[in-house]
């Protein structure tokens, strides 16, 4: 056996077969995670100008995104459940209608309060997609495609907000507030349509075993069996610590950072934003190939996209200049791009070490540890450029704390993950060897 055919994940008793019937459905799936991110990430591109609709200052305009990813982590458990227990379609089906009517409700909201309250429902509905999308992978491509179907999604799902950032951006300053947000909420009605009419939870003849799925006692052992694999708390920590630094950076605060301590226009901090968005979608493929052939990678490819993250995130903030020349704006624009591809490697810690029946669980957990770092991370820099006369430097070096705190967990995990990894390979191949001809 070659030393390539031993990093890559083997062909699994009773794997789906893939196919072109697999990309069809996994492509109406993940349609629906593509829209749920222009939804998530409108309020990027539209910060400056909700902050003079509802007249509000830095802390308060944080508060919106804070809110939307506060739903969404505290959603991620409940939705990895519900994925277990209802199945792909029918908890997607919940989602779009909850983040499309939290859009449109935002279109129209008269006041801060309101706005609040859409953001929250659109947050709500978009916590179901992601778990759902690989989920559906899961059950329809084969174990060895799922490092590079995840990567997809995560790819699809920027795209997403390149639409976001091109196409609604335009939208708003064209035809105004209500009319850009209520148009896009249309997106939303097109893709329950296509999953009504197409999508299946799983191919004909790979149907999952019947699990009790009722009761307490199931959501307790769900939650703790997940729990204990460290491949699980691995995923969760390598999601934390990598996601958050872009996430924060497209969701709100990098268009005030580059307009406002960078003396950018507003179309020149667009085309830096769209940077990071187009870097990651390639480094997204670059990275779910080589995790794919390469399943040791994982954990290098992590720690290099912190350490570098961190490196130019320190280089940017400390430059002995009012700004940041144009060459390392790009640079900056450039690593963050690998920040989502590489929290997609935190799921191919967490796969392996669950059984199909507690997939989702797992991916909910694991989705968590992002969201949980970016919600955190947009209070802190909220309540910093307050408390410091809008010091951008000050406050974004609140990055710098979350990203020591997960790199500490990340290296105290990282032996026992691979340990109980190579365990289940090992119990894995002597179970292939004995199942009959």
């Amino acid at each position: 056996m070659t030393a390539r055919a031993r990093s890559t994940p083997a062909a699994l008793p009773g794997d789906p077969p893939g196919g072109r019937r697999a990309v069809l459905v996994w492509s109406v799936g993940v349609s629906v995670y593509f829209v749920a991110v222009i939804f998530r990430t409108s309020l990027g591109v539209a910060g400056l100008d909700a902050a003079d609709r509802f007249d509000v200052g830095a802390s308060a305009l944080s508060t919106f995104s804070i809110l939307q990813l506060l739903v969404y982590a505290g959603m991620q458990i409940p939705v990895g459940l519900l994925v277990d227990r209802l199945g792909t379609k029918k908890v997607l089906t919940i989602g779009v209608l909850l983040f499309t009517a939290g859009q449109l409700s935002f279109a129209f909201s008269p006041s801060y309060g309101m706005a609040l309250a859409s953001r929250a429902l659109l947050g709500c509905g978009d916590a179901m997609t992601f778990i759902s999308v690989l989920r559906l992978g899961a059950r329809w491509f084969p174990a060895r495609r799922g490092p590079m179907v995840a990567q997809l999604a995560g790819l699809v799902g920027m795209a997403g907000n390149l639409v976001s950032t091109l196409v609604l951006a335009r939208l708003l300053h064209g035809v105004g507030w209500t009319a850009a947000f209520a148009g896009s909420s249309l997106a939303g009605v097109l893709v329950l349509v296509l999953m009504l009419l197409f999508l299946k939870d799983h191919p004909e003849g790979h149907e999952p075993e019947p699990f009790p799925h009722r009761g307490g006692a199931y959501v307790r052992r769900q939650i703790v069996a997940s729990w204990r694999e460290p491949g699980t708390r691995l995923g969760l920590w390598v999601h934390f610590t990598t996601q958050f630094p872009a996430m924060v950076f497209l969701l709100l605060w990098g268009l005030p950072f580059l307009v406002e301590a960078q003396g950018l226009s507003r179309a020149t901090a667009g085309e830096l934003l769209t940077l990071v968005v187009l870097s990651n979608m390639v480094i997204g493929l670059v990275y779910g190939q080589i995790v794919a052939r390469h399943h040791a990678a994982r954990l290098p490819l992590a720690l290099g996209t912190v350490l570098s993250t961190a490196a130019v995130w320190a280089a940017t903030l400390a430059y002995p200049a009012d700004h940041a020349p144009m060459w390392l704006l790009i640079v900056l624009c450039t690593v963050l791009g690998a920040c989502g591809p590489a929290s997609m490697i935190g799921f191919d810690f967490a796969r392996p070490a669950n059984p199909p029946e507690r997939q989702g669980t797992a991916s909910g957990i694991t989705n968590m540890g992002g969201f949980v770092a970016s919600m955190t991370t947009l209070f802190a820099i909220g309540a910093l450029l307050d408390a410091t006369g809008d010091d951008y430097g000050v406050a974004f070096s609140a990055v710098f704390v979350l990203q020591a705190l997960g790199l500490g967990q990340i290296l105290r995990l990282r032996r026992q993950a691979a340990r109980r990894e190579r365990e289940r390979l090992v119990a894995s191949r002597v179970e292939t060897v004995h199942v009959p001809a």
